[in-house]
């Protein structure tokens, strides 16, 4: 999962509380710390992304493949 993804399954997930969920949500699975500092600390934005959706009891079939755009058609 590249960041912009990770971005974008947050936004559309977590939509107005986006910001509050990366800001100030402590993550037990990346070491106690929130999303906003795993992420430039080196964690995988899918390991992050994973410990958001444990935490906050996300359903198993909108955690996977989230955040990627749809294929362009020609």
């Amino acid at each position: 999962m590249r960041r912009s993804e990770f971005d974008r399954a947050v936004a559309d997930e977590f939509g107005a509380r986006a910001s509050a969920v990366v800001n100030d949500l402590f993550l037990s699975r990346v070491g106690g710390r929130t999303a906003a500092q795993a992420i430039p600390a080196g964690v995988d934005p899918r390991e992050v992304w994973l410990a958001l959706c444990d935490e906050l009891d996300v359903p198993a079939e909108r955690r996977y493949g989230v955040g990627r755009l749809e294929p362009r058609r020609r």
